[in-house]
């Protein structure tokens, strides 16, 4: 049996609007995350000394975290975004593995939000989903 290329459902506006609202939730989340470390509140500076990084850190990944968050939110620098997401999803999935953190909610945690960004990424771009096709067997 020959596998053939999926097509999206015949909606392609839910489709769209999906691909939207799970962009725009990744969105969000980077960018509350950047906020609270740029601004340096007590609770991130407890956070990263826990984890094993210096005072301070928190801030120069606040500032990396908003960047990505805004190549990531802007259609025509949204494949950078979701790039760069996933090497600072990585470097945080590595760093819970490090210190021990619990799988589910805070290792694995990079890993759903990755899934979000880039499945939001491929149902609102038609350049993506020709670029990784999803097959039927």
């Amino acid at each position: 049996m020959h596998a053939a290329t999926a097509t999206l459902p015949s909606d392609r506006t839910g489709t769209l609007w999906t691909g939207r609202v799970l962009s725009a939730l990744v969105t969000l989340f980077l960018l509350f995350d950047g906020a609270i470390k740029v601004v340096r509140l007590p609770v991130v500076e407890d956070t990263m000394a826990a984890l094993g990084y210096p005072p301070g850190l928190g801030f120069g990944l606040g500032v990396l975290t908003l960047a990505i968050a805004i190549l990531y939110a802007i259609p025509r620098t949204a494949v950078l975004g979701a790039v760069l997401l996933t090497g600072l999803l990585g470097g945080a999935m590595a760093t819970h593995l490090r210190a021990g953190s619990p799988v589910f909610s805070h290792l694995l945690f990079g890993a759903y939000l990755g899934l979000l960004a880039w499945g939001g990424l491929w149902l609102r771009d038609p350049a993506l989903r020709a670029l990784i096709p999803l097959r039927r067997g």
